[in-house]
């Protein structure tokens, strides 16, 4: 017991220094139904088998960040699940593992995306005024309460997947319009967002997302931009089907061309393939690290519910009539699949200072506990007293 606590000192001097600044590169995950799932009797395990809390096993297969959506009320549908009361449960969990945040506000009460942006039941009669002050409100509660507890995410999404607008139809993109009359609803209570994010979170850099990501977007961000509206990193949703390589080759080239023209980083904030086939998973997601990665304008990859597996969807999806997500990354046995592998990377290994407590030559996971020498994934090794943190392939 005395080594294991001196050896989780260790890790928590490590994470610390790991959340003090946001990494060069997101290696992320989005894992906001974990709660859920495991409200529903499922569990997570590491490639030997081990039941694992899920965000440690995300450091261990090599994730350095979590992305975490937030809705409104929720409860008035789908039920209490990705509400701020939700989110602080996972966001503590995320920042005892080092992660870093990226916090994704819905305002809905459901998933936003280009083809809904349901106003929350509750602003429903709002005007815009209480609209805009609405959207700063729900923003600052949030963040507020993750800054209390000494969280504070280094990427905020004000909406998602906003191609046309958000919180519809106030502040939906009026094509019908030209100009700025067109945009300036959305942007309006937009910028009532990032305005708020900064209150709060000067550093965090504001995210705005649009889905598409091999398509020419800059025609929405130059609109954007030209009718005032306030951002510090592009956000790309991006699925590749069967035309994958070319697909993934199409959305470097337009991060980079973002980037360029914008003089902001961007980052793919969703991403995922079907992982029936896990080989051809796998060479998907290496085909698109391998392309971005080598681009110094990609601030990251972050993929879309990976921990889903067995089928499993939200009892709310039932009601709906919905299939179950068919993108998640983890085999039938609750296990990290191999579309998850790229996102190792060995470069990143980090050493705490040394303690004499700890047994020379030997191997622990990230809990503390005592692992076989063999041991895959993310660990600490210990040599002569001094504790590595190593990602093993």
């Amino acid at each position: 017991m005395i080594r294991r606590c001196a050896l989780l000192a260790l890790l928590a001097f490590s994470y610390a220094s790991i959340h003090a600044q946001s990494p060069a590169f997101a290696r992320g995950a989005d894992v906001s139904w974990c709660t859920e799932m495991e409200a529903s009797g499922k569990q997570f395990y590491n490639t030997d088998g081990q039941q694992t809390e899920l965000m440690a096993l995300m450091r261990q297969i090599g994730m350095n960040a979590i992305r975490l959506r937030v809705w409104v009320n929720p409860q008035s549908g789908y039920g209490a699940w990705s509400d701020k009361a939700d989110v602080l449960v996972k966001a503590r969990r995320a920042h005892a593992q080092g992660l870093s945040l990226l916090i994704d506000f819905h305002y809905s009460d459901f998933f936003a995306d280009p083809g809904r942006q349901n106003k929350p039941s509750t602003w429903t009669n709002y005007s815009l005024e209480q609209l805009k002050q609405a959207v700063a409100d729900h923003t600052t509660d949030v963040l507020s309460a993750l800054k209390a507890e000494g969280i504070e995410p280094a990427w905020v999404q004000v909406g998602n997947e906003t191609r046309s607008g958000m919180i519809w139809d106030s502040g939906k993109i009026d094509w019908n319009k030209s100009g700025s009359a067109a945009w300036a609803n959305y942007i309006a209570l937009s910028n009532a967002g990032y305005e708020a994010v900064k209150r709060v979170l000067p550093e965090a850099k504001v995210i705005i997302h649009i889905d598409k990501g091999p398509d020419d977007n800059a025609w929405f961000f130059k609109s954007f931009k030209q009718y005032g509206g306030k951002f510090d990193m592009i956000g790309l949703s991006h699925y590749p089907e069967s035309n994958w390589q070319n697909e993934n080759s199409k959305t470097a080239a337009n991060i980079q061309s973002l980037a360029s023209t914008f003089g902001v980083p961007v980052m793919i904030v969703e991403t995922g393939y079907n992982a029936t086939n896990e080989t051809i998973a796998q060479q998907v997601m290496s085909d698109l690290f391998e392309k971005v990665k080598a681009l110094s304008s990609c601030a990251g990859i972050f993929y879309w519910e990976p921990e889903v597996y067995g089928w499993w969807k939200p009892a709310y999806y039932s009601k709906l009539g919905w299939n179950a997500y068919g993108k998640g990354a983890f085999t039938s046995q609750g296990r990290p699949g191999a579309a998850l592998k790229p996102f190792f990377d060995p470069t990143d290994a980090i050493t705490v200072p040394s303690s004499p407590t700890l047994l020379p030559s030997q191997v622990y996971d990230l809990q503390g506990m005592k692992a076989s020498n063999n041991r895959r994934g993310c660990v600490i090794e210990v040599h002569k007293g001094v504790a590595h943190k190593v990602i093993r392939r």
